[in-house]
């Protein structure tokens, strides 16, 4: 009976151990259950912020491409602007200088008229004279008023910038290269050349240079 019992025992010792390890298997179970369930949120949550990612990065090429498109429309709207503006001055960017003008256009043509109404004398040629010098005076203010300048270079240096020789002397009075003759003055807006002053230049004492050179040979 003793020996009944020790085997009872044993086999109750054996059956509770089993049931631990069976308990303890069932634990690890459940835990190794509960880590993919984790591991899923993670990655879910991963996936998550990464559609968000893209989505904003989306809307900011989205926002890029349309600020692009718009500053590429002001840029094009600037440039017909501009060139329309440009059009409009070369068209009209004269018209003060030629109101001016006109002026003295009504000028001469009323001295004209008061010339020719009259009987010719004295008087009237001399009416004609001063109503011509009073125009001229009138002309010069208004390219004065304009920055036009008038170019009469006599006993200058001679500059091909400003001046064009219509011919070369020899000269006794002036050194080489002096402008001798204005045969027709020129004219510059600012510092830019409208129209050269034709001039005759002096080509110095050629003639003593010449005697000079036979006397040397």
């Amino acid at each position: 009976m003793d020996q009944d019992k020790n085997t009872d025992k044993n086999e109750g010792v054996n059956n509770q151990a089993g049931d631990e390890n069976t308990t303890s298997v069932n634990n690890d179970d459940n835990q190794s259950n509960e880590k993919p369930s984790v591991d899923q949120k993670d990655s879910s949550k991963n996936e998550e912020d990464l559609d968000n990612d893209e989505n904003h990065s989306q809307d900011e090429i989205k926002d890029l491409k349309d600020q692009l498109l718009r500053t590429l429309a002001e840029n094009e709207n600037l440039r017909k602007r501009t060139a329309k503006e440009i059009e409009q001055i070369k068209k009209y960017g004269h018209i003060s200088l030629l109101r001016d003008f006109l002026n003295v256009v009504d000028n001469m043509e009323r001295a004209v008229k008061s010339s020719t109404s009259e009987k010719q004398s004295e008087t009237s040629v001399k009416n004609l004279i001063d109503g011509i010098e009073i125009v001229l005076k009138e002309m010069k203010s208004l390219l004065d008023k304009n920055q036009i300048k008038k170019i009469e270079p006599l006993h200058e240096k001679f500059d091909y910038n400003f001046h064009q020789a219509m011919f070369e002397a020899p000269s006794s009075d002036y050194e080489e290269g002096l402008i001798i003759e204005v045969i027709q003055p020129g004219y510059v807006l600012y510092d830019r050349l409208i129209r050269p002053a034709m001039v005759g230049v002096s080509k110095g004492k050629t003639a003593e240079k010449e005697k000079k050179e036979e006397k040397d040979e």
